[in-house]
């Protein structure tokens, strides 16, 4: 073996060996965190049906988006819950929307009759995904090593 090749396989090794790994614990809770976010979106779902079935015709399309967008993040929690390691990307498109609209509804709050319980909603599942992110190791599904 040249030196070349056996420096670069020392400096290889070393590199993973810096990345700690993800605690079983950690995993467990970050998922678990992921999941909740799942149901509560489900949830909203629920309550957005029955709102959508009492809006007057100019706000019936505007709803129903909304009503529909909460499973597209159930199903997005759900994909990190299952596998948070394998969609690079998919966890900082969440926590840049959640955080988003946290800042505009905060922005809002006393022009917007929804903004002060908008803004505490997506603070909490901003902050929950966030806490998640980090048990979970999110950032490493950009790598090589996909858990």
């Amino acid at each position: 073996m040249s030196t070349t090749a056996a420096a670069d396989r020392t400096t290889a090794t070393a590199l993973r060996t810096d990345v700690a790994p993800v605690g079983p614990r950690q995993d467990r809770i970050g998922r678990a965190i992921m999941a909740l976010n799942a149901v509560a979106a489900l949830a909203a779902f629920a309550s957005g049906l029955v709102i959508t079935a009492g809006v007057t015709d100019d706000r019936l399309l505007s709803e129903m988006w909304r009503t529909l967008a909460y499973l597209v993040f159930a199903g997005i929690w759900t994909v990190l819950a299952v596998s948070p390691r394998r969609h690079p990307g998919l966890w900082e498109l969440l926590l840049l929307h959640k955080g988003a609209v946290t800042v505009f509804a905060f922005v809002m709050w006393d022009r917007l009759a929804d903004a002060p319980e908008t803004a505490l909603v997506d603070l909490g599942v901003t902050v929950t995904t966030l806490v998640a992110y980090v048990l979970c190791r999110g950032w490493r599904a950009w790598g090589r090593e996909h858990v």
